[in-house]
């Protein structure tokens, strides 16, 4: 049994050597490979940090920053105690787009999860003229998308996080 085990081993290796190149070195890892080009050049530089500064958030003159709009939407949606359906939307009107304002017909204010506004909104700038917002309320944290395409910030999606 040994002998026809050692058989084995040896005609494995046999034919090991005969479909080898013959370079009794052993190989090296990425041998063949040549190395990553790294370029100095910051313009063809494809990573996903950014030197650039973010972008600024355009607004119309005289008219209201993402900022300001963000907490008027945010303290007219808290403020649902006591007031219809109607009366509640027709307060956010103002700061919304008729895209929302639509999704908006309808919807019960008692169902709002937050009572009252805890934080200024942090804006998030996407382009210049979109802005993702995030008031802090006293239950949870209420994400506001707003669009300028024209240089008037509106509130045009919101969700909430519960806390």
């Amino acid at each position: 049994m040994a002998i026809v085990l050692v058989a084995i081993v040896f005609a494995v290796v046999g034919i090991g050597r005969l479909f080898s190149d013959g370079d009794g070195a052993s190989p090296q890892l990425g041998a063949g490979s040549p190395a990553p080009a790294i370029s100095i050049d910051p313009s063809e530089n494809d990573s996903v940090v950014s030197s650039e500064a973010p972008p600024t958030p355009k607004t119309s003159p005289g008219q209201a920053k993402p900022e300001a709009v963000a907490y008027a939407f945010a303290s007219a949606w808290v403020d649902h105690e006591s007031v219809s359906a109607e009366k509640w939307r027709n307060r956010l009107l103002p700061n919304s787009t008729s895209s929302l304002s639509d999704q908006l017909r309808g919807v019960d204010p008692a169902g709002v999860p937050a009572e009252r506004v805890i934080g200024r909104p942090e804006l998030v700038a996407v382009n210049d003229t979109m802005v993702n917002a995030i008031v802090t309320m006293d239950s949870g944290k209420l994400s506001l998308r707003l669009i300028a395409p024209e240089g008037l910030w509106l509130v045009d999606g919101i969700d909430w996080e519960s806390a």
